[in-house]
């Protein structure tokens, strides 16, 4: 795996705390990164939006949505920042309508309650954006998100964006807060075909520290 070019540094995963890490990509000259929209409300995505536009910051590949967001947002981050991945949870299948012209730019993070909605059709949208924590949890419990994504193993296209964040073993949850490096070695248990072409760090942590994440983890699955 090409991880270098493949992970991104994620921006807005921590809530309010957003202005710093756009402070810090901008003094990185990092032009490259993802949005994390999940916690915002709309009067803070404007602020966020402004911000981007007056930014160094070239390129969005992958966006974490929020189910009040409009099809006039999801035009606003393809042309200003090429964003084609823009990740949902389960229950915004009810909102599809909403999205029209942008289903195959849709890619499902699923829960891990062990349950999956009848609405819940990974074919009507791009494919998975498979949160690799998540994704551990599930494992774990042999949950039926895990039988829902492992019965689609073999369609590579469905397998397109990653969310990446840390896991505890003890307490089988997923962590985006993360303390020790070791919160990462749980990706060299998980199949080939859950890695997608774009990797987005969902942490808490600074920009700094995501820096020192993404070097970890491209060097663990290397071993």
């Amino acid at each position: 795996m090409n991880l270098t070019n493949r992970i991104l540094v994620g921006l807005g995963a921590s809530g309010s705390h957003w202005p710093s890490q756009l402070k810090e990509l901008e003094r990185r000259h990092i032009t490259k990164i993802a949005l994390f929209l999940e916690c915002m409300k709309l009067s803070e995505r404007q602020r966020i939006y402004q911000a981007l536009l007056e930014s160094h910051i070239k390129q969005i590949p992958l966006v974490h949505i929020k189910s009040d967001m409009t099809k006039k947002e999801l035009l606003f981050l393809s042309k200003n920042f090429h964003s084609i991945y823009f990740t949902i949870h389960e229950d915004h299948f009810k909102l599809l309508y909403k999205w029209s012209g942008y289903h195959k730019n849709l890619f499902l993070e699923m829960n891990t309650d062990n349950f999956v909605s009848r609405s819940v059709q990974v074919k009507k949208i791009g494919g998975f954006c498979i949160d690799l924590s998540h994704f551990k949890v599930e494992e774990e419990k042999w949950s039926k998100e895990f039988e829902y994504i492992t019965r689609r193993e073999r369609i590579t296209k469905d397998f397109a964006c990653n969310h990446l964040n840390g896991y505890s073993y003890k307490r089988n949850c997923d962590l985006h807060t993360i303390k020790n490096f070791r919160e990462f070695d749980y990706l060299r248990t998980l199949p080939s075909f859950v890695f997608g072409k774009v990797i987005a760090l969902e942490t808490s942590n600074s920009i700094a520290q995501q820096l020192k994440f993404k070097s970890y983890v491209c060097k663990l699955m290397f071993k």
